[in-house]
């Protein structure tokens, strides 16, 4: 027998299947989509089985596998399908697709670590008689036999015995050593299960999904609608045809008011995955799929590739975030990996949010997708008052962070016993540092990026690679002790809402307050318990949080997201917006949104203050229209990338010429130009924007340009098919 391999090694002039006799030993456990592994150029790596065959026709001589690793875990057919889906879609390496359908703990490259943890328990390991007979001979062994004693009784955990007799014990072997494999996080029901009664249009929603077929749902509902419970519903029905289903979230603090809700429904029979989990958390949850003790996965990206069988509904909450699009190497969007899952398994996709895309919602409108609808919230709930606050006009008064109407609306608030959430999209203290007598500007080293800085270390950090510099006193340039801190981050207006109100709670949410584990889950549920009176932070907390007692949501800095370089940033902006004021006013007491601005005529602005989708959406695709941008036509990024500022910039030249020679003539290739940050740690990047409806050589135009730049150390070619970001 011989296996067709593919080994660890992601260099793209090797991505193909290397043939491997299989030992006449491993012929009867080896299994296609197996870790094995295998001698290559003079040392033993990991690789994947993809096929196994009877005959091979080659003139090579073979050599043998080594061994199998992870018997119990493989890729099974359909993730193998997707593989090979995920590398043809994206253009990656296979190998590359494959461990990115891995846990850390279980990547195909070379694992030493054991994440297996297990209790060990002792039990008795002879029968009664020989029990007693050792207890009436050692009337002095008194710990020994107290613990012969309570054995006869039940196993009992190792950890709760004295060591020194059980080692007597175990050498006399009237005892024994059980392992039981151990799970890292095992939630437990709570008792406030809630027994929420459905409204007529959730259950009219449920009603529509069709569950044995391959439809893609778009469910639109307002903030607070109750989207949440329409999933909770359609995967108990899931359940009872006896598949299994996955609900994807775009934010790991969204997961936590969401799975303990999801815990209190459906008990243990969920797992968990996100990228704040430990290596030996995403090994125990991925366990608990393969061994098919849970019929729900529940998680952000990634989880889409859990390894979950006979699946029987694919649920997308906040489609519209750009979370579900990854930027690195393989550069796929969860929601084209759900569709390929769904049309597998015959099953319905969902995808919800009360901002869709646009892209999701003309092919709704146009019946692509069936449209769902709740157009209220909960027990009919108003939706928050929205009020817009002209910034120019504060800033004549010397108010520059708060405006006067929402400070007097916070004091109001802290007043009577209710919530704030303050939204700043904005981390750190100050976003420059530069000297006011010589204008020298902190900048990274690395990267083509100013310093942030962070008070709370005295430090300036680079939010792309990492840099850190402890803060000078004095100006490096003109050793003046003239520093200047400007620009708002979260950090800072922390710092000023603790001296406008001193008295008052408050926790801040970003991602330098939630580094550490755990934190996420804290500050969620201190501040659902009232532990804080007001919340501020980044664009984390502005979607799927539900807190009851928030009656007033903040927006600082509103203009900030309109000002980014991107044709999106409109749309960015209006679903950014709309999402934080729903967290207001969930409850019975009505909710207030002020947004701070500049631009107070701004349509965007305009459209959240309306709570108007349909004007947003009938005015932004207009101009879509107008500039040939998504959904009117397909983009496709492509990068070139070098550490030579020069051969980088020659060979993005040489990239345009080929593909403007080798494509339609409809189709618009754009001219090489910087990436909106030029140089990220040291490599330069210079990007080529192709817009088409249709182009029957763009793929094989791109994968010979990827074939040419394979075994090119100096350059990467990367290309982003409809990318999140420019």
């Amino acid at each position: 027998m011989y296996a067709d391999i593919l080994v660890e090694y992601t260099n793209k002039a090797i991505d193909k299947t290397f043939t491997y006799i299989v030992p006449d030993d491993l012929k009867e456990s080896i299994k296609i989509g197996m870790k094995v592994k295998v001698p290559f150029s003079n040392k033993i790596i990991n690789g994947i089985v993809l096929k196994l065959k009877k005959i091979y026709d080659g003139d090579y001589e073979l050599k043998s596998i080594k061994e199998l690793v992870n018997t119990d875990i493989t890729l099974n057919k359909e993730l193998l399908s997707l593989g090979k889906y995920l590398s043809e879609k994206t253009l990656c390496s296979k190998i590359v697709a494959y461990q990115t359908m891995l846990p850390s703990a279980l990547k195909v490259k070379n694992q030493k670590h054991n994440y297996n943890k297990y209790d060990i328990y002792i039990s008795l390991n002879k029968d009664d008689n020989i029990i007693d007979e050792y207890i009436n001979n050692n009337p002095r062994s008194k710990a020994q036999i107290d613990i012969l004693n309570k054995l006869k009784n039940n196993k009992i955990l190792k950890s709760e015995l004295s060591s020194s007799a059980l080692k007597k014990l175990l050498d006399l072997d009237l005892i024994k050593e059980d392992y039981v494999q151990k799970y890292r996080i095992n939630y437990e029901q709570k008792d406030d299960t809630k027994n929420i009664v459905l409204n007529k249009e959730q259950l009219s929603v449920i009603k529509e999904v069709e569950l044995n077929d391959n439809k893609t749902y778009l469910l639109h509902g307002v903030t607070a609608s109750g989207k949440t419970e329409v999933y909770i519903n359609l995967i108990k029905k899931v359940l009872k045809t006896g598949k299994s289903a996955i609900l994807l979230l775009p934010e790991i603090s969204l997961t936590t008011q969401i799975i303990n809700r999801f815990y209190n429904v459906f008990q243990n029979n969920v797992a968990i995955f996100h990228s704040a989990l430990s290596d030996g958390e995403k090994y125990d949850e991925y366990l608990k799929i393969i061994r098919k003790e849970v019929n729900i996965v529940i998680g952000t990206r990634s989880a889409i590739f859990t390894s979950l069988e006979n699946i029987g509904i694919i649920i997308i909450d906040e489609e519209h975030s750009e979370s579900y699009h990854q930027d690195s190497n393989p550069r796929y969007n969860a929601i084209d990996m759900a569709k390929f899952r769904c049309a597998y398994n015959k099953c319905p996709l969902l995808l919800g949010s009360a901002t869709p895309t646009l892209e999701t919602m003309v092919r709704a409108k146009k019946g692509v997708y069936h449209l769902l609808e709740l157009k209220n919230r909960v027990n009919n709930q108003e939706l928050p008052n929205i009020e817009i606050v002209d910034m120019k006009d504060e800033y004549k008064n010397g108010k520059t962070i708060l405006s006067s109407k929402l400070e007097n609306k916070i004091k109001d608030r802290l007043e009577k016993k209710e919530q704030v959430i303050l939204l700043l999209n904005r981390r750190g203290y100050s976003t420059v540092v530069s000297c006011k007598s010589c204008g020298y500007t902190y900048k990274c080293p690395h990267c083509d990026i100013t310093l942030t800085f962070h008070k709370s270390n005295n430090s300036m950090r680079c939010h792309y690679c990492g840099y850190t510099k402890i803060i000078d006193k004095e100006c490096p340039e003109c050793k003046m002790q003239a520093l200047s801190y400007l620009g708002l981050g979260t950090e800072k207006l922390e710092n000023y809402i603790n001296n406008i109100f001193p008295d008052a709670r408050i926790i801040r949410m970003d991602v330098d307050t939630t580094s550490k584990k755990g934190s996420h889950e804290k500050i969620i549920n201190d501040f659902k318990d009232h532990k804080y009176d007001i919340l501020l932070g980044t664009q984390m907390i502005s979607k799927g949080l539900d807190f009851p007692l928030v009656t007033l949501v903040g927006v600082i800095n509103a203009d900030a997201s309109l000002n980014i370089p991107d044709f999106r940033s409109g749309e960015r902006t209006f679903e950014l917006l709309s999402q934080v004021s729903g967290r207001a006013g969930r409850d019975k007491v009505p909710g207030e949104v002020i947004i701070e601005s500049f631009n107070v005529d701004n349509i965007y602005l305009k459209c959240v203050q309306d709570n108007s989708y349909e004007e947003f959406y009938n005015y932004e695709m207009n101009t879509r229209r107008k500039l040939k941008y998504p959904p009117y036509y397909y983009l496709v990024n492509i990068v070139i990338s070098g550490k030579n500022l020069d051969e980088t910039f020659k060979e993005a030249n040489n990239v345009f010429r080929y593909l403007r020679k080798n494509l339609a003539n409809e189709t618009n290739v754009f001219n090489p130009t910087p990436a909106s940050i030029l140089k990220i740690n040291n490599i330069f990047r210079y990007q080529i924007l192709i817009k088409y409806r249709y182009d029957g050589y763009l793929i094989n135009t791109l994968k010979k340009l990827d074939e040419m730049y394979a075994n090119n150390k100096s350059i990467d070619f990367i290309v982003d098919f409809n990318p999140s970001r420019f």
